[in-house]
């Protein structure tokens, strides 16, 4: 499928979502969220795809937040960008996210390698969070799972002083995962996707689905008790015998199955 702000490409196991905007920092505009949410819902309906990486297009910025074109001023939310449907998607998505930082990730873009499963950067990559300096805030996912990695003193540092940190001072207190020479950012990145593809793609989206299910509420305990739960039942031989007998209309031999 073509997009207008964003690239897609497979390469094995691995999904590549590429932000293509650089000349306006990568950053979220309307279509670029709604296109973003497509592509994922996508990936989430096949089977090709075991790992996601997101980047950015170019060497400078992975995504420095969001610009307000298309917005309606007449709605309800009026100035905000539809950046929650992004954010739950990958949330939702029972497959690994790798965020693959090649420059910038400011604002939205900071967030959005927080929701990433696992995140991969350049050693010249920046990271910090500025929406209290520019008239704009995250209160939900951009400030729970945050404090999930680097706890809720640092994590408040990062919203209320808004810090600009190298790679490695996000390394140090937890933000990402690893860091990696600039040159080596693409190939680092497809070992850490390769390998992370070798793991039983069910035992993933468990673990995946119990991380998340905590910010959930019900929905998220929902989600991995519907999702994970029915599909294994599926499986059975109790699920195959109850169907058939049901459609044979006969009674079912349910005393062969066990607790």
């Amino acid at each position: 499928m073509a997009y207008e702000t964003i690239l897609y490409e497979e390469d094995g196991p691995i999904g590549w979502l590429t932000l293509n905007r650089p000349h306006d920092g990568n950053m979220f505009n309307v279509t670029m969220c709604h296109e973003i949410r497509d592509c994922i819902d996508a990936i989430r309906r096949e089977t090709r795809t075991r790992v996601l990486v997101i980047t950015g297009a170019g060497d400078k910025f992975f995504c420095i937040g969001g610009r307000k074109d298309g917005l309606e001023d007449t709605t309800l939310y009026a100035g905000m960008l539809p950046t929650l449907e992004i954010y739950e998607s990958i949330d939702r998505l029972q497959k690994p996210v790798i965020a693959s930082v090649n420059g910038f990730a400011v604002g939205g873009g900071q967030v959005l390698q927080v929701m990433c499963d696992l995140t991969i950067a350049k050693e010249s990559a920046v990271f910090r969070q500025v929406g209290p300096m520019m008239g704009s805030f995250d209160a939900g996912y951009g400030t729970w799972y945050l404090e999930d990695l680097v706890g809720k003193k640092k994590a408040k540092e990062m919203w209320y002083l808004n810090p600009r940190l190298s790679a490695k001072q996000a390394l140090d207190i937890g933000l990402i995962n690893r860091v990696v020479p600039d040159d080596k950012l693409r190939e680092e990145t497809r070992k850490m996707a390769l390998e992370v593809s070798e793991r039983g793609a069910f035992a993933l989206a468990a673990i995946k689905g119990a991380f998340n299910a905590r910010h959930g509420g019900v929905g998220g305990l929902a989600r991995v008790s519907h999702d994970l739960l029915l599909r294994l039942y599926l499986e059975t031989d109790e699920h195959e015998e109850l169907g058939k007998a049901f459609g044979e209309r006969r009674s079912p031999d349910a005393g062969k199955f066990g607790h």
